[in-house]
């Protein structure tokens, strides 16, 4: 079984979480990732300098992934990002960074199995298109 296919099975688990927003998730979370300059790196770059420095570095470690709430991301992406995220996915600003808070350590912690990540952003359109898949979101 490859990365990507133990990533879909992990992750669309707990995005499903019985709510059935586990597409939206996605497509949330792939958006962000196209629109960040410098892609998955630069989201976590972001992510970093914004604040959520200790919160990056355990979804990046090998124990447990500190959670992180929406209002934390919003903060560290900054009102436009959250504005247009919402905008384009039709969501309330505090939908899209609560999505985003529960989505992104999980999602993080998973394509950085070695607590790095690759800056191919192709390999990770991939795994999150096929992901996309399983859900039924493609």
């Amino acid at each position: 079984m490859g990365l990507f296919d133990q990533l879909a099975g992990e992750v669309a688990g707990q995005l499903l979480g019985g709510d059935g927003q586990g597409g939206t998730l996605v497509k949330l979370v792939m958006s962000l990732i196209n629109q960040t300059e410098g892609g998955l790196p630069g989201l976590l770059s972001r992510l970093q300098s914004g604040g959520l420095a200790s919160q990056v570095a355990s979804w990046l470690g090998s124990g447990e992934n500190a959670p992180v709430a929406g209002a934390d991301i919003a903060h560290a992406l900054g009102n436009d990002t959250i504005a247009q995220l919402a905008r384009q996915f039709g969501l309330s600003g505090d939908q899209v960074a609560g999505g985003l808070a529960e989505a992104l350590p999980g999602f993080i912690d998973r394509v950085s199995p070695q607590g790095e990540v690759s800056g191919d952003n192709a390999l990770i359109e991939q795994g999150l298109s096929m992901l996309g898949g399983l859900l039924g979101n493609r």
